[in-house]
């Protein structure tokens, strides 16, 4: 009986993950788990850009997480950059009727999307005519 209470407690440490500090690893910071957490909505929902993820993550305005957290998560993030910039061209054309140039525009503008011209490039190439 108490070899499969053993099996059993260790079988639920494989499947939920044993916590790093039992292997006498450092833990990851709660705030930069939360902050991958943002991160993933942001990217993967919202279809931001890397440079605005990083931006909206440290904002005074937006979820105000420090530098480090922010840098980690977007670090960590899994996301397709090129594809959010085509998810933004194709809502800037259908949503807002911009012209292909006023949507790359508004992708690579710092003040925009702020993809990166690789990024808008792929965007614009993708984007139906």
């Amino acid at each position: 009986m108490k070899k499969k209470i053993l099996i059993g407690i260790a079988a639920v440490i494989i499947v939920l993950g044993a916590p790093s500090t039992m292997f006498g690893e450092d833990a990851t910071p709660a705030e930069y788990v939360a902050a991958l957490g943002k991160a993933t909505l942001y990217a993967n929902q919202m279809h931001m850009s890397k440079k605005a993820l990083h931006e909206q993550l440290i904002s005074e305005f937006g979820e105000q997480f420090t530098e480090e957290a922010a840098d980690y998560a977007v670090e960590k993030v899994k996301a397709n950059w090129k594809e959010n910039a085509l998810s933004k061209a194709k809502m800037y054309q259908k949503e807002m009727n911009m012209s292909r140039k006023a949507v790359y525009d508004q992708l690579i503008s710092e003040y925009g999307e702020n993809f990166t011209k690789e990024e808008a490039d792929y965007a614009l190439e993708h984007l139906p005519k």
